[in-house]
């Protein structure tokens, strides 16, 4: 490949990095104080129709992006409520939000626009070239001339790193969901900490959802997120519930999915329905061989009561 191929396939990458990088941070985020949830899907396609909408209504992207934070964040305030208040199978609740999601943002747009033969728009977000450092060759056109949810991301994922290891609130956070009968003995509000982990991962995988209209295509159409959500759980697990090894393997993933995208466009003598299936075929493979190695809280995937200390 030519230098100058180099650079628009690691740009590419750049753009495809970030849904993986948010909805797999927000899994992770949940998943330390206990909670697996598995809705990321469904969240991600209401955030991404109603995020579309918001910006649509009111003329501004903020608007859109807030619209869905707080779409996210209610989805994970009611995975939080009928998991940690009512103690009901957390695989069931996510499995069951799922389907809220995919059906409320099909739903939410037919209401607002109905049915039209070409679908509203929205403008894209903008690059913004960081001073100075935009202007190193390459690395500069790569790195620092990016939109506001790739800049976004990557300190995302330092600030959690930094958080969860190098701070004394987040070794709180930690120890909700290696044992919350221990956590909960030393005083620890476990109660309080996973619905906060469950809102705000919720957010983040709102953002993921919403990232992709109001960077990919500027409209909503049904069945945008692709399978993202799905993939960020295996990518969740893959990255040893970490936010560092999440943040490198969101990078694996997002090579993967533009590499298939540039091979049904140039041609690589391959049927593109064999190329679309390279991400999940990816997947597969990260689940069966890369997992191995992973250590998951001690925790995850079980409510705490705690009238039964013995749990």
């Amino acid at each position: 490949m030519e230098l100058d191929q180099i650079v628009s396939f690691m740009g590419l990458v750049f753009l495809a990095v970030v849904p993986y990088i948010l909805a797999s941070q927000g899994t992770m985020l949940a998943g330390q104080t206990g909670q697996f949830n598995v809705s990321q899907e469904g969240i991600m396609l209401a955030a991404a129709s109603l995020g579309f909408l918001g910006a649509y209504q009111f003329g501004s992207l903020w608007a859109g992006i807030i619209t869905a934070a707080l779409t996210g964040a209610l989805f994970g305030l009611a995975f939080s409520y009928f998991t940690t208040t009512l103690k009901m199978n957390q695989f069931v609740i996510g499995l069951s939000l799922f389907f809220v999601g995919l059906g409320l943002s099909t739903l939410a747009f037919k209401i607002a626009i109905g049915v039209t033969l070409s679908p509203p728009q929205i403008p894209t977000l903008k690059k913004i070239p960081i001073p100075l450092l935009s202007d190193i060759p390459v690395v500069g056109e790569v790195l620092f001339s990016q939109n506001l949810f790739v800049y976004f991301a990557v300190l995302l994922s330092l600030s959690l790193y930094y958080f969860l290891y190098k701070t004394q609130m987040g070794l709180e956070l930690r120890s909700v969901g290696e044992s919350p009968k221990t956590a909960d003995s030393m005083g620890i509000d476990v109660n309080r900490l996973r619905f906060a982990t469950a809102v705000v991962g919720g957010a983040l995988i709102g953002l993921a959802g919403v990232y992709l209209p109001m960077v990919y295509t500027g409209t909503f159409t049904e069945g945008i997120v692709q399978g993202r959500g799905w993939l960020s759980t295996a990518l969740t697990f893959f990255g040893g519930w970490q936010p560092h090894y999440i943040f490198f393997g969101s990078f694996f993933f997002a090579i993967v999915e533009v590499f298939a995208l540039r091979a049904q466009v140039f041609g690589s003598g391959l049927p593109h329905q064999l190329l679309l299936t390279f991400p999940y075929i990816t997947t597969l493979l990260v689940m069966m061989f890369g997992t191995r190695w992973a250590r998951t809280p001690a925790y995850l995937g079980q409510n705490y009561d705690r009238e039964k200390r013995s749990a």
